[in-house]
């Protein structure tokens, strides 16, 4: 009886919590299908009389809100593609190999992620620009196909396969990249799973860097181009919250299906060390 009554109170708190984290997007969601009289009535309406759909148009509009989300969808598939690409192969090599200086080169990894991003952004930026990037795909995506959490994230994984199949395999002839390709990643498919969709919303909400190495319309991402909406039709919130709600929705799309997977990653190999 008392574990009964210790679950629903727990099942009452967590929709408490998930109903304050969701009741602003659902609000700004209300907010997007009103028309302007609606928005500032007193009292406030929290749900719209009928859809007005104007919004979205005028959003549409006043900014190349569209074009926005192609590039941010780009760079964030460019770089989740490459970060699971570079973190599979590193954390394969600092699992199954045995090289000198090893522990060494991984703690020098895993200390890289105590830097914060702000203190190198600027050297960056000097960076990509004395190479000519500014303004293109390859200053969003180049700078971030690898990243420490990624590399660790995977190795952790890796940690918890047997070493006696790695044995196996060699001695049967297979090459390390085979071992690799046919075998090791087939088997890491829900910590390569959870390290995608991780790294996909990352790259989506990113904001400080694509502000300063992007200056036109073709290459902004959708956190800088939102920002546009602010300074169209007199500061019509209505519009605004269009605007955000369509740049939400990739994102929300993304957690929904691959939520399962981030879970199952993130404690796939929490207990190897």
């Amino acid at each position: 009886m008392k574990k009964n009554i210790n679950k629903i109170i727990l099942y009452i708190v967590n929709t408490v919590f998930g109903i304050m984290a969701i009741a602003p997007i659902l609000y700004a969601l209300a907010i997007s299908f009103m028309p302007p009289d609606q928005i500032f009535s007193y009292p406030p309406k929290l749900i719209p009389k009928k859809l007005y759909l104007n919004n979205y148009t005028d959003a549409l509009n006043a900014a190349p809100i569209m074009k926005f989300i192609i590039n941010s969808f780009v760079v964030s598939l460019g770089v989740t593609i490459g970060e699971i690409f570079t973190s599979c192969l590193a954390a394969f090599s600092f699992s199954f190999f045995d090289f000198k200086g090893k522990k060494a080169l991984f703690v020098i990894v895993i200390a890289t992620m105590m830097i914060p991003a702000e203190s190198i952004m600027i050297s960056n930026y000097l960076t990509v620009g004395s190479f000519g990037w500014l303004d293109s795909y390859k200053a969003l995506i180049i700078p971030y196909l690898s990243a420490a959490m990624g590399i660790f994230m995977m190795r952790q994984y890796y940690l918890t396969l047997p070493r006696e199949l790695y044995e196996a395999a060699k001695m049967d002839g297979c090459s390390n990249f085979k071992f690799f390709t046919r075998i090791v990643f087939p088997m890491s498919r829900p910590i390569v799973g959870s390290l995608g969709v991780y790294t996909f919303l990352v790259t989506w909400n990113q904001y400080l860097w694509p502000l300063l190495v992007t200056s036109k319309d073709s290459t902004r991402t959708v956190q800088i181009g939102i920002s546009m909406l602010q300074f169209s039709e007199n500061q019509s919130f209505g519009l605004i919250m269009a605007g955000i709600i369509m740049v939400l929705l990739p994102s929300i799309i993304i957690f929904i299906f691959g939520q399962k997977q981030l879970i199952e990653g993130m404690t796939s190999g929490a207990v190897k060390g």
